[in-house]
């Protein structure tokens, strides 16, 4: 029983680590375009 607890952990630990990786890669392409947006603003002046 316990190592069936035990894989549930692991298996649960290594998909909130794949959906939290994905998140930043979200969080960085966001940036990306929030600082492309920028400089062409500073640009137009």
């Amino acid at each position: 029983m316990t190592k069936v607890i035990a894989l549930g952990l692991a298996l649960l630990s290594l998909a909130a680590c794949e959906t939290t990786k994905g998140a930043g890669k979200d969080i960085s392409k966001a940036g990306s375009a929030i600082s492309g947006a920028a400089q062409d603003v500073q640009n137009s002046f």
